[in-house]
């Protein structure tokens, strides 16, 4: 009885057979030699990843800036000090750490700067003393307030100054990293060295001051 054999292929068609083998090998993923690629999920979009509508780009200030902007304000044991947008912390952290005050607050609206500035307190011992929360600034309640602290841009610090005149108790102190409040005069304008930085510096008056309007 004969054994059945195969039918020996000629050599070029062998040859062919293995070229078209390592091609589709070598294919990338998803891919197929002839044909279209195949459907890809589309990618699931973190929460964390959805754009943060901000008013005001997130620019460190100098550790020689934050310094002269506490003494311009004349931070004391019995001051409770608010950084409206803190970034990453430094300058409510100086004011408990250096300048000895009471209490620090800072808000931002990125939890990035928020987790942070946390980190930063972690490290230099003052969770005790300060604290900060993803926030709107202008949703922030000053009331407690005795320092307030700023580096927005103009349009803000104009949308802010109705804000800070009816919540700050009169006597707060207020100081702004190189941007003013229009037509309201500050008391100080000082120019740090080395570095050239404008700050200003202004006192909530009383309350029979007619209170500023709101600037469109």
């Amino acid at each position: 009885m004969q054994k059945a054999t195969l039918p020996r292929l000629p050599v070029a068609s062998v040859a062919v057979f293995a070229i078209v083998v390592a091609a589709c090998a070598a294919a990338p993923t998803g891919q197929v030699i002839q044909g279209t690629p195949q459907q890809q999920p589309s990618p699931q979009i973190s929460p964390q990843t959805k754009e943060i509508k901000r008013d005001v780009p997130y620019v460190p200030t100098p550790q020689n800036v934050v310094d002269e902007m506490l003494r311009l304000a004349n931070v004391t044991k019995d001051d409770v000090v608010y950084d409206l947008g803190c970034g990453d912390g430094r300058l409510v952290i100086t004011a408990v750490q250096k300048f000895g005050a009471k209490r620090g607050f800072g808000v931002d609206i990125d939890p990035e700067r928020i987790a942070e500035s946390n980190a930063n307190a972690k490290a230099a011992g003052v969770t005790d003393r300060v604290t900060f929360a993803v926030q709107d600034l202008f949703q922030t309640d000053l009331k407690d307030a005795t320092v307030v602290t700023l580096y927005l841009l103009p349009e803000v610090n104009l949308r802010l100054r109705p804000k800070l005149w009816s919540e700050l108790r009169p006597g707060s102190r207020v100081v702004s990293h190189s941007f003013n409040m229009g037509d309201w005069e500050p008391q100080k304008t000082v120019t740090v060295s080395p570095g050239g930085q404008k700050l200003y510096f202004w006192t909530i008056p009383a309350k029979t001051t007619a209170t500023p309007k709101a600037t469109p």
